[in-house]
């Protein structure tokens, strides 16, 4: 019987401070990364280690919503990673990451899910932005596309 490779998954949560890498094996997270230094600054080198040490067959990162600038800069370095080494680029809902609590607008909106539907909702009081890898990634649901969801409310 031929014995079947593992499979190596690196997830990305580029959404908040702290940055937030995992890899997977199989689906199980074991190894995670974090940083406070700014993502311009800090997701390349990151990444170029982890791909190095780890034969990645797939990337999902947290496609939005969230900060605007973190999501565009993430998407830019993922897919060119995804053309250049063709590892296949995905995507999740920042809401996968977060227990569906209210992620960051502008000023005092947020973004809220409701069922399905992502509406902004004002609030008071700020909410701490929470994000974590999930332990286990068979539970993660997909986007049908990895283009960023930025969702900007009208200023």
């Amino acid at each position: 019987m031929q014995k079947v490779s593992p499979s190596y998954t690196l997830m990305v949560i580029p959404l908040s401070v702290p940055l937030l890498l995992g890899v997977y094996k199989d689906n199980q997270l074991i190894k995670s990364l974090d940083s406070t230094q700014k993502t311009s600054q800090v997701l390349l080198p990151l990444l170029d280690s982890i791909i190095k040490e780890y034969p990645i067959d797939k990337i999902i990162y947290t496609n939005g919503p969230g900060s605007y600038m973190a999501i565009k800069l993430s998407y830019i370095i993922l897919k060119t990673i995804e053309i250049s080494k063709g590892i296949p680029l995905y995507s999740c809902s920042a809401f996968e990451t977060n227990n569906n609590q209210p992620i960051k607008a502008i000023g005092n909106l947020y973004f809220i899910k409701v069922k399905e539907d992502i509406i902004t909702k004002k609030f008071e009081t700020a909410i701490k932005q929470l994000y974590w890898l999930p332990i286990s990634l068979d539970t993660i649901k997909l986007e049908q596309d990895n283009t960023p969801d930025y969702r900007l409310p009208a200023v």
